[in-house]
């Protein structure tokens, strides 16, 4: 990494540290064993493991914000606000000309009493040194899609299904069209549930489920076909709020009109609502600002509220130069007993280098 990216992760953080951040430090060395669970799809396939002969499998830091939720939730007070600059490593199989190993810089607050209030902080902290450059902001709310299929007249084994898609979009897609009646059952489940004896004349067993473990998933299957469709019209709700694309004003009218027929989406509009007037208490054009209800699913599965990416408008080769959102459920998870509403993001010092040089 060249100097200069090092030069600008230094000033950056000096910034968020002006800001009242906390600068703080992670081993690069993480615990693959405690960590791997709590990342995504995407960063458990890219993440560099190997093992130690005194800790068991270990990774390569593959980002900072989930180290830093464990070492909060073991000993910090709250409310917390941290920083960091340092390098984390990704495989890019599928693009080698992308870098493996880059600078991030963060800043991650920790502080329940008001959750809107820290999602504009947190994006002002992102948007301020952006400011220079020709960028475009987006912004999502993984609450919003989230809170719409907890409100679904199913099963609770189907909601769990698709609540834990939410982050890959074609999966989710795929279930909503099995569930709903909209896709064929497969010929060949079809004859599995069918059959009387699902184990007759079948081939000898391979992989790591017991029969059991079969037999219980069979059961499911057959209890999921047997309750019937998802209605068209909660499907018909579900499209609408994905297909929410426009700027922030625009689209809570477009939430609060859905909100009308799927009730319980009413209290994940009105957080909306109410972090557009603290964006808007931050100086943030906020009747510029994009909304896109489907943004972020693709990108940590550990966000779970309010998110955002900043973009180059003349490179968009880039990946986004900065990324962040809420992340309540992981301090749960990482919290032991305890969770604080908390929400971050970080920037890429050499994606603004590779600006710079383009100007």
């Amino acid at each position: 990494m060249s100097l200069a990216a090092r030069d600008m992760a230094l000033r950056l953080r000096a910034g968020f540290a002006a800001a009242g951040a906390e600068p703080v430090d992670c081993a690069i060395l993480q615990s693959a064993e405690t960590l791997l669970d709590l990342y995504g799809e995407d960063i458990r396939g890219r993440a560099y493991v190997t093992a130690d002969p005194g800790r068991g499998e270990v990774m390569l830091r593959p980002d900072f914000t989930v180290p830093v939720v464990q070492m909060h939730m073991q000993d910090g007070a709250e409310p917390a606000r941290y920083t960091y600059a340092g390098d984390v490593f990704r495989r890019q199989e599928s693009d080698p000309d992308r870098a493996s190993e880059y600078l991030q810089v963060g800043y991650e607050v920790f502080d329940g009493r008001d959750p809107e209030a820290a999602d504009a902080e947190v994006f002002a902290a992102f948007a301020t040194p952006l400011a220079p450059y020709d960028v475009r902001a987006v912004t999502g709310d993984i609450g919003i899609l989230a809170t719409a299929v907890a409100g679904l007249a199913c099963s609770e084994r189907r909601r769990a299904a698709l609540m834990r898609h939410i982050w890959r979009p074609a999966r989710f897609r795929a279930l909503l069209n099995r569930f709903s009646g909209k896709s064929p059952v497969p010929p060949s489940r079809a004859a599995l549930l069918a059959a009387a004896d699902p184990y007759a004349g079948a081939a000898p067993l391979v992989g790591l489920r017991s029969p059991a473990e079969i037999a219980d998933r069979i059961d499911a299957l057959r209890a999921d076909a047997d309750e019937g469709p998802i209605a068209s019209e909660q499907v018909a709700l579900l499209d609408a709020i994905l297909s929410v694309r426009e700027t922030c004003p625009y689209a809570l009218e477009h939430l609060r009109d859905i909100a009308v027929d799927l009730h319980n989406l009413a209290p994940a509009v009105d957080r909306f609502d109410r972090r557009c007037n603290a964006l808007l208490a931050k100086g943030i054009d906020v009747d510029g600002l994009g909304f896109e209800a489907s943004y972020g699913r693709t990108s940590m599965e550990y966000y779970d509220g309010f998110v955002f990416g900043f973009v180059s408008n003349t490179r968009p080769d880039l990946p986004p130069l900065a990324t962040g959102g809420r992340y309540d459920a992981l301090t749960a998870r990482l919290g032991q007993g305890r969770s604080i509403p908390a929400v971050g993001g970080v920037i890429r010092p050499d994606l603004l280098l590779a600006l710079e040089g383009a100007r």
